[in-house]
């Protein structure tokens, strides 16, 4: 099994510089089976460690894979601009160990996005070849007419692509539309939306592949860890 000595597992898991570490260990902050270790050059077996940093709860990951339950108004960005990041949702370690969303929410839209520090894997679920589908509501400001469902499954012009653009449509409500889509275009929902004749005043991502916000039953702002099962149920269906 991996072992490295305790202040590089904290920094490993955005506890900040070894310098910094350190520090905390020798100040006494650092608790692993209840008994503080005060010596960071001990070498400690990482695989699923369980130890507490200043009275918190923590277990080692090589990698964290979190989905987070998105409000409106949060950039995904780790250098937002005119609307609070999305990082800022989330404790500092996850800053400190290069969390970053796994594609992108508009600051507007709200409900379900992946954060990872995992390279491949964002990579895996953002290549466009990949095709994981994504499932939003979007909130029409006109009714939802049948010549709109068909309009989005029979596929839409928009003007920077050199073919219609196709979605599952499926109508929810008087104003309101589940879409599926494949791809991941720019603003691509409420686009296809204005093509086909309407315009989308809400829009809520749902589920990404298998993997819906209701099972995972966060409230708004709220996250929470992927375990193997949920990261499976990404590729559910495939």
């Amino acid at each position: 099994m991996a072992r490295m000595t305790l202040d590089r597992l904290l920094q490993s898991q955005g506890f900040g510089s070894r310098k910094t570490c350190r520090a905390l260990i020798e100040a006494g902050a650092v608790k692993i089976g209840g008994e503080i270790v005060e010596d960071w050059r001990i070498e400690i077996e990482v695989e699923g460690l369980a130890f507490e940093v200043d009275g918190q709860p923590w277990t080692y990951r090589q990698h964290v894979y979190l989905a987070l339950n998105k409000p409106a108004g949060v950039e995904c960005s780790r250098r937002p601009t005119h609307h609070r990041g999305v990082l800022a949702l989330l404790p500092d370690n996850f800053t400190l160990r290069n969390v970053q969303p796994v594609g992108r929410l508009d600051h507007d839209t709200t409900g379900l996005l992946l954060l990872s520090d995992d390279g491949a894997f964002i990579h895996a679920l953002t290549h466009p070849k990949r095709h994981v589908p994504k499932t939003y509501l979007a909130t029409t400001a006109e009714p939802v007419a049948d010549t709109l469902i068909e309009r989005l499954q029979s596929g839409v012009q928009l003007a920077d692509e050199p073919a219609p653009l196709k979605a599952i449509a499926r109508r929810r409500d008087e104003r309101q539309v589940e879409i599926v889509l494949k791809q991941g275009k720019y603003h691509q929902v409420k686009r296809m939306l204005a093509a086909a004749g309407n315009h989308c005043v809400a829009l809520h991502r749902t589920a990404i592949g298998g993997l819906t916000l209701g099972s995972l039953g966060l409230a708004e702002g709220e996250w929470c860890y992927l375990d193997a099962e949920r990261l499976k149920e990404l590729h559910a269906h495939d």
